[in-house]
């Protein structure tokens, strides 16, 4: 059964909106270098896992169901993002805008970007709403049918994210070279990451 246009357009649309996964992306680029910037793109794809198995199997429903869990969840992303933040300014953080090798340093920023999505209950919400527009009512396997569409929104989430990542690579030994830009960057990162807290704090289901 094909992909829709409406689909494919409005999913390139939601994931290139500026988010926490593309700040996440550009801030690992840009400390970190090309295959880093990557290796993010992929962790914030795997963040979503959840949330999409949690539309198709229903438990997304429940969450926006349980006041305390949809709470729960809200404040962990919050104070996650209020850490990446303090990170962020940190010149031995895990966002340390130096060149970083190794295998370890590698994990960090997969876990660093799995997480930052996956404490997002506003993807658990957005898909339960999202993948069942694009089921067709009289389809024999509905199950199957959303998690084909997951799988097509992942693919596009992480072509879009290393894109992103890449480009920031592009312009990384310039912001490296000159540490007036360095310090905007570190500032820059640091405060969005902080609205974005606050913007998850306060939302309303």
């Amino acid at each position: 059964m094909p992909f829709t246009p409406e689909f494919l357009l409005t999913s390139l649309v939601v994931i290139a909106a500026p988010g926490t996964g593309a700040l996440v992306t550009l801030a690992t680029a840009l400390a970190r270098g090309r295959r880093a910037a990557v290796v993010a793109a992929m962790g914030c794809t795997l963040g979503i896992v959840p949330h999409m198995l949690g539309a198709v199997t229903g438990l997304a429903a429940l969450l926006q169901a349980s006041d305390i869990a949809f709470h729960a969840l809200r404040y962990a992303g919050a104070a996650y993002l209020l850490y990446m933040a303090w990170a962020t300014l940190q010149a031995n953080g895990p966002l340390q805008f130096q060149p970083v090798q190794g295998d370890p340093s590698r994990w960090q920023v997969i876990r660093e970007a799995v997480l930052v999505n996956a404490l997002n209950p506003k993807l658990s919400l957005f898909f339960l709403a999202f993948l069942p527009q694009f089921v067709e009512p009289a389809s024999a396997h509905p199950t199957r049918r959303m998690l084909e569409l997951s799988a097509v929104f992942m693919a596009l989430t992480f072509a879009v994210f290393a894109g992103y990542g890449l480009l920031a690579v592009a312009v990384r030994d310039r912001v490296l070279a000159r540490p007036g830009a360095l310090r905007w960057v570190r500032w820059s990162f640091a405060v969005s990451f902080g609205l974005l807290a606050v913007q998850l704090a306060w939302m309303h289901r």
